[in-house]
């Protein structure tokens, strides 16, 4: 086989703005099992993913371990925890050596990110992403702005109103070609590899263009604890498109 599709759910945070609990927010209930455990699921039930990794937390490695075991035993041989990083992109590149040593390399290969607290993704972006990813190389799951974008530089008054038209919203999942997108990060400053937290962005900063895959306002991310009340009402009657 030529190239092969992978899953990489990020779970690498510790959930600094949820300050609700004390684990972080990937690892709380949601109905009747935890937040990454929706998330996983989703990402199990599309057959293109060959293998799955999620990088989590060192302290977590173990519960992450044994939540697998507990919800989806039948399956994980096809799942690979690894140790987040200390960022975002820190936890993507360590999920690619890991991919790397197992699976070696391919100008073909393709990587699905996704936040692990996103647990209602849908199979069709999970899909379109790699499809996209296959075709452009690059690619970001939006929703268009449905407010209007204010920007500030002083964070006091306006600075400009940008046509909401050209507005879109980034999600996840991000998909790239991994050796695409490792060439890319490999020209980065140091500077600029702390700055550029987003993969997407480092491909607009290096001008190699990510095309847009249709995101939903149900893909929500759990980020506050307004997030999780919302979420935790979507599991009680939810379907996804």
């Amino acid at each position: 086989m030529d190239h092969m599709v992978f899953g990489a759910i990020l779970a690498g945070g510790v959930g600094s703005r949820m300050h609700m609990a004390d684990m972080p927010k990937q690892f709380l209930p949601l109905g009747d099992k935890p937040v990454i455990v929706h998330t996983l699921e989703k990402f199990l039930t599309c057959s293109r993913l060959e293998h799955i990794y999620i990088g989590v937390h060192g302290d977590w490695v173990g519960y992450m371990e044994d939540l697998i075991q507990r919800h989806v035993p039948a399956q994980s041989d096809k799942i690979c925890v690894v140790c987040g990083g200390s960022d975002r992109n820190d936890t993507i590149f360590n999920i690619i050596h890991a991919i790397e040593d197992q699976h070696g390399q391919s100008d073909d290969h393709i990587i699905v990110t996704h936040d692990s607290v996103r647990p209602f993704v849908s199979i069709r972006m999970i899909e379109e992403n790699i499809d996209a990813a296959m075709q452009y190389g690059a690619v970001d799951t939006v929703v268009p702005a449905v407010d209007t974008i204010v920007v500030s530089e002083n964070g006091q008054v306006i600075s400009e109103i940008p046509n909401r038209a050209q507005m879109y919203q980034g999600q996840t999942p991000q998909s790239f070609r991994i050796n695409l997108l490792k060439q890319m990060y490999e020209s980065l400053s140091a500077d600029e590899k702390k700055v550029l937290t987003d993969a997407c962005k480092i491909c607009v900063v290096r001008n190699y263009p990510v095309h847009l895959v249709m995101g939903s306002v149900t893909n929500l991310k759990i980020t506050t604890p307004g997030d999780y009340k919302i979420a935790q009402a979507m599991v009680g009657g939810h379907s996804c498109d």
